[in-house]
Order: C-alpha cells, then structure tokens, then sequence
C-alpha cells in the first residue's frame, strides 16, 4: 500500500502524489471510502492513476463520479477507459456534452493540424451535467459547483471550504488556459469569471496544471488588466469583441489621409 500524501484534508493531486509530472492535475477528492476524481487526463496514463488508487485503499466501486472540468483533451481524454473500469457516471457541464459524446477532435484541441497535433479523442456518454450552484456530494463533502467560462463555455470550477479548485483559469505564474476561438473561449466572460475569483474569499487555487498556489489577489488584478487590454486587440482574432484600429483607419480613408513619414 501506498502513503496517502493529500495536499490539503480530503484532497489528493494525483502529481504531488507520485512525486513527478504525470499530466494535468488530477483531484481525488474523497471523505472516508467515497471519492472522486475531477479530470483524468490521457489515455495513456489512466492505468497508472487507477493503479495508484487502488495503493492508496480506495475502494474501486466507491468511485462516486468522473468529473470533467471541461472538455479540452488534456483533461479527458481517458475519461471513455478510466468509466470503463470503474463503472462510475460521468459528470460535466451541459455545454462540454456535445464534443465528449461525439469525441470533437476540433474543440477539444485534439486535432490542430497546423502544429502536426493529431490525436485520439474516444467518446463518453456524460451521465449527468451540472451546473453554477449545483452542489456535489461526496460523503460529507459538498463540492459547489461554479461556471467560470472563458477559456472554455464549459469550464468549471469546484469550491471546497476555502480551497477553488479552479480548473484552467489560473495558474501561479498568472498565465490562464489559451484562449482560442476553436474551443469556445471568450474573453469577457474570461474577465468576469477571473473577477469572481478574485473578489471571493477563497483561501488556495489548486488548478488544472501547475502548482497549488495562494490566492494572490495582485495576480490576479495583472491578470484581469492583460485580458481586459485583449479587448480591443486583434491578437486573439475573432475572440477580440472589438479592435477600434479599424475604426480609426475607416475614418483616416474618409478624411483621405495618407501615411505620412512626418
């Protein structure tokens, strides 16, 4: 049997517990013999999760719900293996269904050919959807289910006493989950889910990749004032509601201004 090495009471990250980088951050979340897992990662790295779980003295049958942050391939796409051997429902927000039941390649960021990424993205039936308020029981726990879109419009953050697991908004050194017009981001509703964060009272951040870290309400002002400058830039295409250049040259072409080198 294995030690257990929980990073806070009734929360165990699957990275911190081996000792090295396995993948994204996987939460095992459990009180007593219930638990559960908040994503799973790879395929390719399902086993050794699910073999760790069993060292750990999990009851395999307890496993209560797969749960999906959102649907980016990084983070699910062993959920169709990992529901396999542990019989448990799968839980994801109403907008991440589509694209795991139909295995979108696109979405997901499975398929980006640009960059010769071409991998696997197995189907899952999703069990049952949560959403913003929702609670989710775990023995005594109570996750409290919060929609933070932006990086994705199927994100999901869970509250546990003081601790957000907070998914791909945040990460220690202020980077956020890439924003990108293929997956459903959206830079406003990034806005405003990093402005719920920071005005809450949570304690720590334990996100999706990287280290667990302090809520630090300075990170995520820069943070806030980078995407809210994102606006009103074209560097991220059509996620940009805005680009007032444009504007500024249609009225420079009425005036008939030409480029000046003075």
């Amino acid at each position: 049997m294995l030690e257990r090495r929980p990073v806070f009471p009734g929360v165990i990250e699957m990275n911190y517990q081996v000792g090295w980088r396995i993948g994204c951050n996987v939460y095992l979340v459990y009180d007593d013999n219930a638990w559960a897992l908040v994503d799973i990662g790879y395929s390719e790295t399902v086993d050794e999760i699910i073999e760790m779980i069993r060292q750990l003295d999990f009851p395999l049958a307890q496993c209560k719900a797969l749960i999906a942050t959102h649907a980016d391939v990084d983070h699910i796409q062993g959920l169709a293996r990992a529901k396999s051997i542990l019989k448990c429902p799968v839980v994801a927000h109403p907008k991440a269904v589509a694209s795991l039941e139909s295995g979108d390649r696109i979405k997901t960021f499975a398929e980006i050919t640009a960059q010769d990424i071409h991998l696997e993205m197995p189907p899952v039936k999703v069990d049952s959807t949560i959403e913003n308020g929702d609670t989710f029981e775990i023995g005594s726990l109570k996750l409290e289910v919060w929609h933070t879109p932006g990086h994705t419009d199927s994100q999901l953050a869970f509250r546990l006493g003081n601790l957000l697991l907070s998914g791909d908004n945040i990460y220690r050194d202020g980077s956020v989950g890439a924003i990108d017009a293929h997956h459903g981001s959206d830079i406003p509703d990034f806005v405003n889910s990093l402005t719920r964060i920071r005005e809450s009272d949570v304690a720590w951040l334990l996100p999706s990749h990287g280290p667990i870290f302090r809520k630090d309400n300075s990170l995520l002002d820069q943070t806030i004032q980078r995407l809210r400058g994102y606006l009103t830039l074209a560097d991220f295409g059509t996620c940009a509601p805005d680009w007032p250049l444009l504007k500024e040259w249609d009225q420079e072409l009425a005036a008939g201004e030409l480029p000046s080198a003075n």
